[in-house]
């Protein structure tokens, strides 16, 4: 506890800096700002920036990258209550009561209590992390090849079945992802495959060219495409503010709200959707009696206090596993891996151990991030309404140059933007047939290392499948994941008979 302590002091330090103290305070002025603005997201903003790793130092592009990730959350909550359109998928839950309030003149009492629970719930999840982020590391040494095979198995099979419309598209795309991995050379053997005779390809398919190409491209293309162009009409909005009695119908439902949304976080279960729904559920059946009747109706102060708390703990929780084990549980902790990929850092167990002060440095900043959120949020509301205003032409116009100029910069090579904008192409055959996106990053991130580990494993069990069962660790995790693709079914199947 003692070392925890010190290493996390280090790391104030380090953060404390005053260039790391402006890379903090962009990372989470953009994030909040990109969570106004309805249809970007993290993801998004993360992907088309991540050239700048390049230039760089890896703390501080860390420290903006998590601010980016934490203030989209906080701003995304804007939407939802505004204009009943979620800026982040986290933030969709929000809308059903956030909405109703704001309709009823309580969007202030909405907003406050979406800033406040957000702080107070990434504040507890933090202390979370500080504590048990450690210990899953100390415990994730322990691990061996057929253990982070089967752990990379059940990230692949949990994303894949959560998110998008059905199992089998989420399978489609994470086998989208998997093929892209195989391109390159083999890592064991070094063998060439897959590459068509391209030399570009000899090193694989770049992860910041994928990103990039399926998230910030394929929005812009999608939006002129298919959704047009459409302004915003806001109405006039109340001061940020809560009553005494909506105080204290608020702050049960954030520690509620926090202890549901942090540990969906640490698990690759497919992002911050869970929590919140299972956090508003929770809410709708504790309320009050006296309130119990403002669900759904005129919109009630604790649906908005814990599914923000949720969505916001779910998400500081992601770094958890990130750190520890290298397994991104969302998509924008997917990207965040490959962030750290391109300085040449491994996430894993080893990582608290190689890269110390890099991670109590991100820790720490995650405390002071919360801070600055809450003094961005409160005061600034009316600004960030504001943001709602600009024209979705001009601005997806702006996505496209930044992300091509980017992507062209890492490299100099014009073939990187053939590879981006083809990619883009795809993913808009992607959204337009509800295939999600999610699992084609995880699957070419996490896919070259599952091979890997899935062979290394073969060695240790002398060519038999048998090392998987005989392992109780692995093995359990393999009946997780049968029990994540039939249980769903199972209980289809009981609904219907």
């Amino acid at each position: 506890m003692l070392e925890t302590w010190n290493n996390l002091l280090g790391g104030f330090v380090t953060a404390g800096t005053p260039i790391n103290l402006l890379w903090a305070l962009a990372g989470c002025a953009l994030g909040t700002a990109i969570g106004v603005l309805p249809g970007l997201g993290p993801a998004v903003t993360v992907a088309m920036l991540l050239p700048i790793t390049g230039q760089v130092e890896a703390t501080a592009s860390m420290i903006f990258f998590a601010g980016i990730y934490y203030g989209a959350m906080y701003g995304g909550s804007t939407t939802s209550i505004l204009l009943n359109t979620p800026g982040e998928t986290g933030t969709m839950v929000t809308a059903l009561e956030g909405f109703k309030m704001a309709k009823s003149g309580r969007a202030g009492a909405a907003l406050a209590t979406s800033a406040i629970g957000s702080f107070v719930a990434g504040s507890i999840a933090t202390v979370l992390v500080t504590l048990f982020a450690p210990i899953l590391a100390e415990f994730a040494v322990k691990l061996g090849p057929p253990e982070y095979f089967c752990l990379m198995l059940l990230a692949f099979t949990t994303v894949s079945a959560v998110l998008g419309q059905s199992t089998l598209r989420g399978i489609t795309a994470l086998f989208f992802g998997l093929a892209l991995g195989l391109v390159g050379m083999d890592q064991i053997t070094g063998q060439v495959r897959y590459t068509g005779g391209v030399i570009e390809f000899l090193d694989g398919v770049e992860v910041v060219l994928v990103a990039v190409g399926l998230f910030a491209v394929t929005e812009a293309l999608y939006n002129a495409l298919y959704e047009g162009r459409s302004e915003a009409n806001l109405n006039k909005m109340n001061k940020a503010h809560m009553t005494r009695t909506e105080w204290k119908r608020s702050w049960p439902a954030w520690l509620r709200g926090t202890f549901i949304g942090f540990p969906f976080g640490t698990i690759p279960a497919g992002g911050s959707e869970i929590p919140t729904f299972l956090s508003y559920a929770t809410e709708r059946k504790l309320a009050d009696p006296e309130f119990k009747k403002e669900f759904g109706t005129t919109g009630a102060i604790e649906g908005v206090a814990g599914p923000e708390a949720a969505n916001n703990a779910a998400v500081t929780a992601t770094l958890v596993p990130l750190l520890t084990l290298g397994i991104p549980t969302s998509v924008t902790a997917a990207i965040l891996l490959s962030a750290l990929q391109n300085y040449g850092i491994n996430a894993g167990p080893q990582l608290f151990e190689t890269s110390s002060a890099l991670v109590w440095a991100l820790i720490a900043s995650l405390y002071i991030g919360n801070v600055m959120l809450l003094v961005l949020n409160l005061p600034m509301v009316g600004l960030w309404v504001k943001l709602l205003k600009i024209p979705k032409a001009p601005l997806y116009a702006g996505i496209l140059i930044f992300a091509t100029v980017g992507v062209y910069g890492m490299r100099q090579s014009s073939f990187d933007l053939f590879v981006m904008f083809g990619l883009a192409l795809v993913g808009v055959v992607l959204r337009r047939f509800d295939f999600p996106t999610a699992p084609v990053i995880v699957g070419l991130i996490l896919g070259p290392l599952a091979e890997a580990q899935f062979r290394n494993a073969m060695s240790i069990g002398e060519g038999s499948v048998a090392v998987f069962f005989q392992r109780p660790m692995s093995a359990t995790l393999l009946t997780i994941v049968v029990l994540v693709l039939i249980t769903p079914r199972l209980l289809a199947w009981h609904r219907r008979s």
